[in-house]
């Protein structure tokens, strides 16, 4: 029988903004044992009333015992995701469970090539899974399309420049949606076939994962198939409008 996942106290130690409505909460947890990249928690919040409310959120960092990240995108007339951007200070709690999530996650031991395919705040698991990568130092070629709105839009700005001028065996693509940089060779828009590799037909099949809106996820996986990559080898994770 599995074991139930119990809720634990998670004490809020450090933050950064991502974007203007995007922000990166690091949390101690003593007693959390760690997780694979790409799973996530249910965050649970209580107020003085005794009121309570329950979002997920994918974790964003790579496994640390006593320790993960969140990053939280604030979605407008919400309830959790305003607190814990605009208002949660250092110091403050909260109540968490997990890890949770059994099909998208990626482990130290898988050793073929992986595509990462992120819409927006879709980044969140899919940074889990570069993180956990560069960690381990595995040798497994990882390749990252991030599509965002524009520059602004864009999470772990810094850290990705780094990445991708370092290699180290992982290629990092930024596609705008809105509007771009100067100099910029793809026109803004929306994600196109041309955007994605093509599946080598003698090579290994290539590990995909998909995680962004609905629409984004769609479009993605039906691009995918049709430049040859195996619909048993994409993994997709989606989220909508889920009250924030």
């Amino acid at each position: 029988m599995t074991p139930r996942i119990r809720w634990q106290r998670a004490r809020l130690v450090d933050s950064r903004l991502e974007t203007r409505r995007a922000r990166t909460l690091v949390f101690d947890v003593p007693q959390w044992t760690g997780h694979d990249a790409g799973q996530h928690v249910d965050v649970k919040l209580t107020g003085e009333d005794g009121f309570t409310a329950q979002r997920s959120y994918s974790i964003a960092s790579a496994s640390t015992p006593g320790r993960l990240e969140l990053t939280v995108q604030a979605v407008s007339g919400g309830i959790v995701s305003p607190y814990l951007v605009d208002a949660m200070q250092l110091g403050d709690e909260l109540e968490l469970r997990g890890p949770i999530g059994g099909w998208f996650r990626w482990t130290n031991e898988l050793a073929e090539p992986v595509l990462l395919v992120g819409g927006g705040s879709g980044i969140a698991p899919l940074m889990a899974m570069l993180r956990q990568r560069l960690l381990a130092g595995s040798a497994a070629p990882f390749r990252l399309v991030y599509s965002a709105r524009t520059p602004d839009h864009v999470f772990y700005a810094n850290e990705l420049h780094v990445i991708s001028q370092g290699r180290r065996g992982v290629d990092v693509d930024l596609l705008y949606t809105r509007s771009g940089l100067p100099g910029d060779t793809r026109p803004p828009g929306r994600l196109v076939g041309d955007d994605l590799p093509l599946a080598a037909p003698d090579a290994e099949p290539t590990r995909v994962y998909v995680c962004g809106p609905n629409g984004f996820v769609e479009n993605a996986a039906r691009l995918l198939v049709d430049r040859g990559h195996q619909p048993a080898s994409i993994r997709t994770e989606r989220f909508g409008s889920s009250g924030g």
